[in-house]
């Protein structure tokens, strides 16, 4: 296998998603005649509704504590870049996987990881909450843009690599796997499968995987300096950790005196370029190892072929730690969280108790609906919510509303 190309045109890989090859859509449409089905997924998604909202969805910080602070679809947009140069470098469609990084936080709740959390405790008798599955949810039934089909009819190949990105769902039988072990496939996964397999207990192609692991390098590298820039985080404390104190050592030899806001940028797209040469260093290994001849073979190869090298691996649990530790868990976030937390649940409970209060074409056809229909319709209609939309609403109906400027 030869080496990865790094400019100008590349012929696609014999293990890369072929877009003329395409599974197709559940819906049958016509080709498009200039475009492939991946390139008219990435615009479906870009023009969706969904994909509009992510401007006013929080990533750590809620969206009114600056203006420079990374928001959920600045995020995306990262994301994208990341898994775009990451296809070209092992000669990937590089089209299928910007789709799939665009597409990957379309189901986040308001509030970040905090509004998820919350929607999951309230969902919990009725079948649970994961931001994964609304994706789903949101692209095959709650946009509803088009004459002939409810949601965006998007090619099987990207409802694949939605669902699965971070691997197998299931075992062969069925039994599912990991965090679902337990509580089983979130709802909206097994009420797609019932219209259409998506092969759950396969890996997903190259070009998700690469949108996977760009999504790790991006909020790795970004948070940090969204944290840095915020004032939570110091540039003493990056000594820390091992991944941070050699490039800031590196920044420093180099740069002697150099302004912290330029440091700061430094030390970021430094992150950002030692964990995608490393991807793509250990993905070329693993890829010569295997000897791929279609995205078959990277289906059934049973692991990623797309990821960190152990070394890095190890390093990128470091760096996920000290974020956990000194930036997701600092007390003022933590203060934020506990107010927003509220503010979710106390909408879901409204909700749930009083439909009426919803716009008429959410409360629609709720009157005869049993708990578990009515709960999925107050979680869809919270789930889709702005940050500012959701404490509009919270004040509309409660006197108690935090203060979050």
């Amino acid at each position: 296998m030869t080496a990865p190309l790094g400019y100008g045109a590349q012929p696609r890989a014999p293990y890369a998603t072929d877009p003329d090859k395409s599974v197709g859509r559940l819906v049958p449409e016509p080709e498009s005649p200039t475009r492939t089905p991946f390139q008219r997924d990435r615009d479906r998604i870009i023009h969706s509704t969904a994909f509009r909202r992510l401007k006013h969805k929080t990533q750590v910080f809620v969206y009114h504590e600056g203006d420079h602070f990374r928001t959920r679809l600045t995020h995306t947009i990262e994301v994208s870049q990341i898994a775009r140069s990451l296809a070209r470098a092992l000669r990937l469609d590089e089209d299928l996987a910007e789709c799939l990084a665009l597409a990957h936080d379309l189901g986040h709740t308001p509030f970040g990881h905090e509004g998820e959390d919350v929607m999951d405790v309230c969902m919990a008798p009725h079948g649970g909450f994961d931001h994964n599955a609304q994706s789903l949810r949101i692209v095959t039934l709650l946009e509803r843009r088009y004459a002939e089909f409810d949601g965006l009819n998007l090619s099987w190949e990207t409802l694949e690599g939605l669902v699965k990105h971070n691997g197998p769902l299931t075992e062969a039988d069925g039994t599912p796997l990991g965090k679902f072990a337990k509580t089983g496939l979130p709802f909206a996964i097994r009420q797609h499968a019932l219209k259409q397999d998506l092969r759950l207990d396969t890996w997903p192609s190259a070009e998700a995987q690469a949108a996977a692991i760009a999504d790790d390098i991006a909020y790795d590298a970004h948070d940090l300096d969204d944290g840095l820039r915020a004032g939570l985080l110091s540039l003493d404390q990056l000594g820390e950790v091992p991944f941070f104190a050699d490039i800031l050592a590196e920044v420093d030899a180099r740069y002697p005196g150099l302004e912290e806001a330029r440091r700061i940028h430094e030390i970021v797209r430094r992150s950002i370029t030692r964990m995608v040469e490393d991807v793509i260093g250990e993905a070329v290994r693993r890829l010569e190892r295997l000897a791929p001849q279609s995205v078959e073979d990277i289906r059934r190869a049973g692991e990623p072929v797309v990821t960190f090298s152990p070394t890095m691996t190890a390093r990128e649990r470091e760096v996920k730690s000290f974020l956990f530790a000194n930036l997701y868990r600092h007390e003022s976030v933590l203060a934020v969280r506990r107010e927003v937390a509220a503010v979710v649940r106390e909408l879901f409970a409204a909700y749930m108790g009083d439909p009426g209060k919803m716009p008429e074409e959410w409360r629609r056809g709720l009157d005869e609906a049993d708990a578990d229909r009515r709960a999925r319709r107050v979680c869809d209609f919270i789930a889709g919510m702005t940050d500012r939309f959701a404490i509009e609403e919270h004040a509309r109906l409660f006197d108690h509303t935090p203060d979050l400027g």
